[in-house]
């Protein structure tokens, strides 16, 4: 199995995938789109740092709809406006938690077309 994984043309399968996902839900109007960033489980290799991604899930329609790496010695921040670029958000609710509540990524979203819900820590310095 991963012999054949490991064969896929990664930019190929993202065209692919994203074709099929708008066709099969053509817009996020009313969705609730969820942004999130995890380590994957098990990529952690020795030395090697875990994989570290930030998805896009589609509430309602319970799907990922596009996921970016996050570069190495880097965070969510720099990766999230990327994401959320992949997206046509107009009429979404995008939700994220504190790591997102950026100066940086709230114009994005609205220029986007889209709602945004941004948790605040009760802590932060300003």
């Amino acid at each position: 199995m991963s012999d054949v994984l490991g064969r896929i043309d990664p930019v190929a399968f993202r065209a692919a995938f994203t074709a099929w996902a708008t066709a099969a839900l053509p817009g996020l109007a009313g969705e609730p789109v969820c942004v999130d960033g995890k380590a994957v489980r098990g990529s952690r290799d020795g030395e090697n740092p875990a994989v570290h991604r930030v998805s896009a899930f589609a509430g309602q329609a319970r799907w990922v709809l596009a996921q970016q790496a996050v570069a190495e010695k880097s965070n969510e921040i720099t990766a999230i406006p990327d994401l959320l670029a992949l997206l046509d958000l107009h009429g979404a609710v995008v939700s994220m938690d504190a790591m997102g509540c950026q100066k940086a990524i709230a114009p994005t979203i609205v220029e986007g077309g889209a709602d945004g819900v941004l948790t605040l820590k009760n802590n932060p310095p300003t």
